[in-house]
């Protein structure tokens, strides 16, 4: 090895020194009584005398001194709870810490800013601070700028954004000329919050006498006799929506996930109501993960980049376009820095890309008519074919029968024409509910290596499925204390670790960001094609959609009453129809290929709809 010489050795020490480390102790995870203290014995710095790290037996958690950290890791790989992540950052980005909420925790450099008369989307991983800016934003959390321990004043803080926008928007804040609202994210946990019958609590809520103008667009007409307990996860986001828009005159609105639970057509319906929400003299905030809902919605963005749990940076503002296309890309030329190793594209399947070789095994399998009937629905599958190594992804309105056709195939419930039921019995499936309940008591690795035997260490699994999901952090986490997103993870590794012929995937981007999306998206497409199997997948998010369908069958009819799942189409074929059914047009990004949705009676959605192409692959 060649010996370093000082000029080296004087490099490496300036570029140290121009670093910023994150010391983040995960307060879940470390339990100094019951370790051997190993980060502080084994620490090269408290061996020198200095306090680096401060624990004992009795401490309830481990401190780091950020200022004395060398990074040189190894407390990280000697603690026995993985519970110590050390970062190292660009020490000039110091200067922009907006918020701490303690030493060793999660902070944010910068915030988003908002502008009158424009929709700002926030697109970024989750854990990353998009909700920590929307608390501070709306006044619920005071921002410290990194001074957890002595906070400043409002004065101060005005300071720190002095000649800024956000200097402005803070002012209004305090001088109360603003009064924000939020959509919350956990729409899950309103019934726990709010009870009681939905019309009588929207009557109530109702100051401004403008239910009437949303009720029906937001399809909750029918639901009025309910109380708020029965809903479900789309009525209980439709209902939040509708809360948030009659509740009062308000001149700032955040909206935190509205598109979760909502079918692609309520979701279009949804940004047109945010849409007429805007006026000169008001500010509204998008959180959204489904990116060509946030295309749709926004005027610009702002990406947020950094650890989830440790630190997250915001962006200046791009427009919609360049920014989605920045996160897309994972450089941030503003930052001059590269956060993710490769970027993302979207090249779609298309006729063309079927060889004569390709088409030989098509119609591998042929599956007859299937009639269902359940309580006062009935859905009918026509008779289709589907072949090995393809996705064939099912399309349709809540309500229209997708997961009905889902378990049908996997055997849960039998079909009323007997003749059908031969078929289905034959079917070896792996099947991936829409709703997943942890019931396994114990860890997340107890539960792979029950589920997955030899899987669990056979290196092409690990490479292919496992390690791109980054459970890493999760593994000795109780399954039962898992989250939405970290449970959808387990469950796609589990469902496609079955060695079968057929994959049931019910909506596996539920729950989870806009870069774990693409990535569940590249290891269900990888796998099917490298593994010859087919899949059934059931997805609301389009791009996700697009990117997976070789073949797309098409749900029509009235949801909840009849439908039909049509025979399965191409993708270029089956997305027009469905795409004529909601009345929408998409066009491709040319740098990307991602699908984005024409804005409603633009030129170029009249001249797709004039043309009776509402789904187009080459431009």
């Amino acid at each position: 090895m060649k010996k370093k010489n000082k000029e080296d050795l004087y490099k490496e020490n300036k570029l140290e020194s121009s670093k910023l480390r994150i010391a983040i102790v995960s307060t879940d995870k470390c339990k100094p009584k019951k370790c051997h203290l190993e980060c502080k014995k084994n620490c090269p710095i408290v061996k020198t005398g200095k306090f680096c790290i401060e624990v004992e037996h009795s401490s309830k958690i481990a401190f780091i001194s950020e200022m004395l950290c060398i990074g040189c890791g190894i407390c990280v790989k000697k603690c026995p709870f993985s519970s110590i992540t050390i970062i190292n950052l660009p020490k000039d980005i110091n200067k922009d810490v907006v918020h701490r909420y303690g030493p060793n925790t999660f902070k944010l450099h910068r915030l988003p800013v908002p502008k009158l008369g424009q929709i700002l989307g926030l697109v970024g991983t989750n854990g990353i601070g998009k909700s920590t800016a929307l608390k501070i934003l709306s006044s619920k959390l005071k921002p410290n700028l990194g001074k957890f321990d002595n906070p400043p004043e409002w004065r101060d803080i005005l300071s720190f954004f002095r000649g800024s926008e956000l200097q402005i928007f803070f002012t209004k804040l305090l001088e109360e000329q603003l009064s924000p609202i939020i959509k919350p994210q956990n729409v899950d946990l309103i019934p726990k919050q709010v009870k009681g019958n939905i019309l009588e609590i929207i009557n109530k809520k109702d100051k401004l006498n403008q239910k009437d103008k949303y009720m029906k667009v937001l399809e909750l007409d029918h639901l009025l006799d309910r109380n708020v307990e029965d809903l479900s996860g789309g009525e209980l986001q439709r209902f939040a929506l509708l809360i948030s828009i009659i509740g009062q005159t308000t001149n700032v609105y955040m909206f935190d996930e509205p598109s979760s639970y909502l079918d692609i057509k309520q979701r279009i319906s949804m940004a047109k109501i945010i849409h007429g929400l805007v006026r000169h003299d008001n500010y509204i905030i998008v959180v959204e993960h489904d990116l060509s809902i946030l295309d749709y919605l926004s005027d610009y963005v702002c990406c947020l980049w950094g650890k989830a749990g440790a630190y997250g940076v915001v962006t200046s503002p791009f427009s919609v376009r360049e920014g989605i296309n920045v996160f897309l890309d994972g450089f941030i030329p503003t930052d001059n820095l590269r956060i993710r190793e490769e970027s993302l594209n979207f090249k779609l399947a298309t006729d063309q890309d079927v060889t004569d070789e390709d088409k030989k095994r098509l119609h591998f399998y042929t599956y007859p008519k299937i009639v269902k009937t359940l309580n006062s629905f009935t859905l009918t599958i026509d008779k289709g074919n589907f072949s090995e190594s393809e996705i064939f992804v099912l399309l349709g309105q809540n309500g229209s029968g997708k997961s009905t056709f889902i378990r049908l195939f996997a055997g849960l419930i039998k079909p009323d024409n007997v003749d059908s039921l031969s078929f289905l019995e034959s079917l070896s499936v792996s099947y991936k509910p829409q709703q997943i309940q942890a019931k396994f008591t114990g860890t997340v690795r107890q539960l792979l290596m029950s589920k997955l035997k030899g899987l669990y260490t056979d290196p092409y699994f690990n490479n292919e499925i496992i390690k791109p999901l980054k459970i890493d952090g999760i593994l000795d986490n109780q399954v039962l204390t898992l989250s939405g997103g970290e449970l959808q993870k387990v469950a796609i590794i589990i469902t496609l670790a079955k060695n079968t012929n057929i994959y049931l995937i019910d909506e596996p981007s539920a729950y989870l960001d806009s870069e774990q999306r693409i990535i569940v998206s590249k290891i269900i497409k990888r796998f099917i094609l490298n593994t010859n199997k087919t899949a059934f997948v059931v997805e609301h998010d389009f791009i996700m959609a697009t990117y997976l369908a070789d073949h797309v069958i098409v749900f029509d009819g009235q949801a909840g009453v009849n439908t039909v799942a049509n025979t399965p189409q191409t993708l270029v074929a089956g997305m027009n129809k469905f795409l004529k059914i909601i009345d929408v047009t998409f066009r491709r990004d040319p740098t990307n290929y991602r699908p984005r949705i024409n804005k409603y009676d633009s030129v170029k959605d009249k001249e797709q709809k004039l043309n009776g192409t509402y789904f187009i692959i080459d431009e």
